[in-house]
């Protein structure tokens, strides 16, 4: 028969407690359940700057979860791949049941977890090869870690509808689609907020890393152009974009409704920032289902969301959408002389947010984690060939008359 409980590891983030990204959400509110329901959870985590520079001891666990704190080169391009070979090293000479790997990036790791027999699963996540952060080498390289993926897990994980569609689309691969799931921070309170000098619903909310694929710079811009009463309230930062970081400024100096807040890591006062807005403007295109946007709609806030399959997948009609610099100044715009109809949206994003429950979620991992220990899933398919599917190329992608053509589109 098979064992009741597994022990299982999780490899690839930053680690918890989660102070990051999407990712980083996921593993504490699986892995912290898991761990709830008996099984034995190990995550790997990158060692913090704080941590390294204060001297203090990493935590050994946490919400339940054995923590495996590792060291990692701090060089964008080398910094998630260094800390999973040291992980990865860690976890081949300490055997688990079954790993699960987030982000495709890592899979030209994954040969070392098939060498000593570990069934693994990989988080796909986004189209990470889309993010302008990457020059020509970079694009080639996640390109080719996700055809790695394919070819190298016994089985892959979609967080959205859209990521299943690309992997069956250039892959011929089946995922198992696991969403992420959306806090309830309708009780959430707002007293904190005054430590900001803010009251609830007087300020709009961005809260996001500073790339060029969450369109930061956008939002600025677009809201500048208009007569908002209410400020622009922006949450986020990033430790490698630093011109990035110089045009939002740029675009933000002068206007003082527009404030910078960089990052907060506070997740109660975070928490009640997401609560207290009157809309949350949230630019991120080329992720999966994201945890700030399920944040948001857990906080029942109006949205207002670049205009990707992966955001209407999540708000649908009760969404707002934009594209461009002047998209979002008339959503604004049309939020502030609506207070009615903004807080209505709201409500119904906060109902939609009963949609994605964290334990339904990790039901979905547990599932997946004993259909691995038993050997009952599909496997690699280590053929694994890009079939260059027209509806996910980039510019880059296309020969002239192709190119023309979609210009003509």
């Amino acid at each position: 028969m098979p064992p009741e409980t597994l022990h299982i590891a999780m490899v690839g983030t930053r680690g918890v407690p989660a102070r990051y990204g999407g990712f980083e959400t996921a593993v504490e509110e699986i892995g912290s359940r898991l761990a709830a329901r008996g099984h034995r959870v190990r995550v790997y985590c990158r060692e913090g700057l704080a941590t390294r520079d204060s001297g203090a001891p990493s935590l050994t666990h946490h919400l339940g979860m054995e923590l495996v704190t590792l060291p990692a080169l701090r060089r964008r391009t080398l910094e998630t791949l260094s800390h999973t070979a040291l992980s990865v090293a860690h976890l081949a000479a300490r055997r688990t049941d079954v790993a699960f790997v987030f982000n495709a990036a890592n899979a030209p790791l994954l040969p070392v977890l098939r060498a000593v027999r570990i069934p693994v699963a990989t988080h796909v996540d986004g189209l990470e090869w889309r993010r302008a952060k990457w020059g020509p080498t970079g694009r080639k390289y996640y390109r080719a870690a996700e055809t790695a993926a394919v070819g190298l897990s016994d089985a892959l994980i979609a967080d959205a509808p859209g990521i299943a569609d690309y992997y069956r689309d250039e892959y011929a691969a089946d995922s198992r689609l696991i969403t992420y799931g959306a806090p309830d921070l309708t009780g959430v309170g707002h007293e904190r907020l005054a430590e900001l000098g803010l009251t609830p619903g007087g300020y709009h909310l961005v809260v996001a890393r500073f790339e060029p694929e969450n369109h930061v710079d956008v939002i600025v811009e677009g809201y500048v152009a208009t007569d908002a009463e209410r400020p622009l309230v922006v949450v986020g930062s990033a430790p490698y974009a630093h011109e990035y970081t110089e045009r939002i400024s740029a675009l933000a100096a002068g206007d003082s409704r527009v404030r910078l807040l960089g990052g907060v890591w506070d997740q109660g006062l975070l928490d009640q920032l997401y609560v207290g807005a009157f809309t949350y403007l949230h630019g991120h295109s080329v992720g999966g289902t994201n945890p700030s946007l399920l944040r948001a709609i857990g906080g029942g806030t109006a949205t207002i969301a670049y205009d990707v399959a992966f955001n209407r997948e999540v708000l649908g009609g009760a969404g707002r959408y934009f594209r461009t610099v002047d998209d979002v100044g008339a959503r604004v715009t049309e939020a502030e002389s609506d207070p009615a109809g903004c807080a209505g949206r709201g409500q119904a994003l906060a109902e939609r947010a009963a949609l994605y429950d964290w334990d339904d979620v990790t039901d979905g991992y547990e599932k997946l984690a004993f259909d691995l220990a038993a050997g009952s899933v599909p496997g690699p398919k280590p053929l694994a060939r890009r079939r260059h599917a027209a509806r996910w190329a980039t510019d880059a992608d296309l020969s002239e008359p192709e190119l023309s053509a979609r210009g003509r589109s």
